[in-house]
């Protein structure tokens, strides 16, 4: 896999990346204009279904939030991580074939925000086996493969969603016909990938079972905030990394909603996010190999940069090549933001603590893009202009810039 000459279990880990990111293209795509398309079956504006579609997103990374440092510490006793990884993981895998059934949008919503908790939470422990699969100085490298190798890999199952979709009348299909076929793909890929990975991973860091694990699961929480207090570098980094990848998780997942809000094709906003996960894929391997050559924090300082640009461009969206363009311009730049960071995060936490960080990590993660996206959909909602809220998307990015620059700085001084 792209010259990294990898072992095989980096691989499996690799493939996971490839599973889960089936489930994430089809969220940031199709399932927006589903739920637009179920939600004026039920009476609701497109203004009212991207703000809601917007909560629901919110409320799901807000339940991970609240779990993902409990669960991560668990996780982090020895025999924990796989476990509850599976568990996490067919939860989503579940939700997603179960978003198939013929239901009113309320009730999609919710089953979407259960598929989507499962979904996160199966990052959090994730994310943590990366010090268990790989040595430090190789975990760049490996970040990127995963996310270089998750966006192509992804483009599998929804190339196939997309004939269903986009081909129903051809095939005699209604639109809940062809949605049903690609939950049941997208989800029938997502465990195929990842039985590998649960077939071959053992646990290398943790510490030893405790008696009553769930209730020192919450000491060691406190003892790893009291940690991160008294870690600078990371105290840092965690508050950076909140807002510039709030940003960019808040991009993801409402460029479709936000696309159909101001009234583009549909069909032109799929396609043109399909390009994103092709340019993504070498993109992320540049990256990935760059890190050998230019600093870490360099180049994710360029990732933040770009995405500031990206917002300000957004703002004034309003034709189908413009979009086009900006889904090149994301793809550049999504793969590398991710990637860097992770590994970044990985590199300076202790890696027998990995899973309680990674808890904490993606409350700044995945758990805060709450925020971008309660943002954009209260702005819509409040201006009933969809462009108003991307603004606001602007000033994430400028101030995670400023504070990750104090993060590497105190990070050169440690």
């Amino acid at each position: 896999m792209n010259g990294l000459k990898m072992t095989k279990l980096e691989k499996y880990w690799v493939l996971y990346d490839v599973g889960n990111s089936a489930f994430t293209l089809l969220v940031s795509t199709i399932l927006p204009i589903y739920f637009n398309y179920l939600a004026g079956q039920g009476g609701l504006s497109e203004v009212d279904a991207m703000a809601y579609w917007g909560y629901a997103v919110s409320v799901s990374t807000l339940i991970v939030a609240v779990i993902g440092p409990v669960f991560g510490t668990i996780a982090d006793t020895d025999g924990y991580k796989k476990p509850i990884f599976t568990i996490c993981m067919m939860i989503g895998v579940i939700g997603c074939a179960a978003l198939a059934m013929p239901v009113p949008w309320i009730i999609f919503l919710t089953i979407f925000v259960i598929a989507k908790v499962g979904y996160s939470a199966s990052l959090v422990f994730y994310d943590a086996m990366l010090s268990d699969v790989t040595t430090p100085e190789r975990m760049d490298q490996v970040s990127a493969s995963g996310y270089a190798w998750g966006y192509i890999g992804s483009c599998v199952p929804f190339v196939i969603s997309l004939v269903f979709v986009l081909g129903k009348d051809f095939f005699g299909f209604s639109m809940g016909t062809a949605m049903a076929a690609a939950f049941f793909i997208n989800a029938g890929w997502w465990v195929l990938v990842t039985i590998p990975l649960l077939r071959n991973y053992r646990q290398k860091h943790g510490v030893p079972r405790q008696e009553h694990a769930f209730r020192e699961s919450f000491r060691r929480l406190a003892r790893v905030f009291h940690d991160i207090l008294g870690h600078r570098k990371i105290l840092l980094f965690l508050l950076a990394f909140f807002f510039y990848i709030d940003g960019v998780y808040t991009i993801i997942d409402m460029a479709t909603a936000y696309g159909s809000a101001i009234g583009l094709n549909s069909s032109g906003l799929l396609l043109a996010l399909l390009v994103t996960q092709i340019v993504a894929f070498p993109f992320a391997l540049i990256f990935g190999r760059a890190a050998k050559k230019y600093k870490n924090t360099s180049l994710i300082k360029l990732c933040i940069f770009a995405y500031f640009c990206i917002a300000l461009f957004a703002i004034q969206l309003d034709r189908q090549w413009e979009f086009w363009l900006l889904a090149v311009c994301v793809g550049m730049f999504q793969g590398g933001v991710q990637a860097l960071s992770r590994s970044y995060f990985a590199r300076i936490i202790p890696s027998e603590k990995s899973g309680e960080f990674f808890g904490i990590y993606d409350i700044c993660g995945k758990g805060a893009s709450f925020l971008g996206t309660a943002l954009v959909g209260a702005m819509t909602q409040l201006t009933q202009n969809p462009s108003s809220g991307v603004g606001m998307l602007a000033i994430l990015f400028a101030v995670g810039f400023v504070l990750f620059s104090a993060a590497a700085r105190e990070n050169e001084r440690a």
